[in-house]
């Protein structure tokens, strides 16, 4: 089964913590499965938002630090870096999006956490996708979605185990 990286953007800055609860609900009903999972909220007045890994829902393939700290360098930290950074993270995106993490999913994401709201990011597999959607529309949170074949989780893995 391959894992799936989702997004879900809330409309507050609390929103995402928020959803914290409902996630390890569903994950106790084996509705979903949690590889990982982080959040970020983005207080306004801010030039970038703070960030979070969820230690206490990440199961045994847990990702771990540095990819989540490259996965928010790229999306909220390299527009602030300016050019000469942004040459540097080409290479660095390059890899990303062997993983289905590409430019696209980045700007999608860049254009739409903004000051005033938060996401939740979620490393999952076996997800019963019809009840997680509709526990999460309930919440008021839009999805922003990639998936990863299993080639490309692997590919994943192997790029972030080296840096731990």
């Amino acid at each position: 089964m391959a894992a799936t990286l989702t997004v879900w953007k809330f409309d507050t800055v609390h929103g995402a913590e928020s959803a914290l609860g409902l996630l390890q609900r569903m994950q106790k009903e084996e509705l979903i499965t949690i590889n990982d999972a982080a959040y970020v909220y983005w207080t306004e007045g801010r030039k970038k938002p703070k960030t979070q890994q969820l230690h206490s829902l990440a199961g045994a393939g847990a990702l771990g630090g540095s990819f989540w700290g490259l996965l928010f360098g790229l999306i909220f930290f390299v527009p602030l870096l300016g050019m000469a950074m942004g040459a540097a993270m080409g290479a660095i995106m390059g890899s990303m999006s062997d993983v289905g993490i590409d430019d696209s999913f980045v700007r999608q994401v860049r254009e739409q956490v903004t000051p005033g709201t938060s996401a939740l990011f979620v490393m999952s597999s076996h997800v019963v996708v019809d009840k997680v959607l509709d526990e999460f529309k309930q919440t008021g949170a839009t999805l922003l979605s990639t998936n990863l074949s299993n080639e490309q989780e692997a590919k994943l893995r192997e790029a972030f185990a080296e840096a731990e």
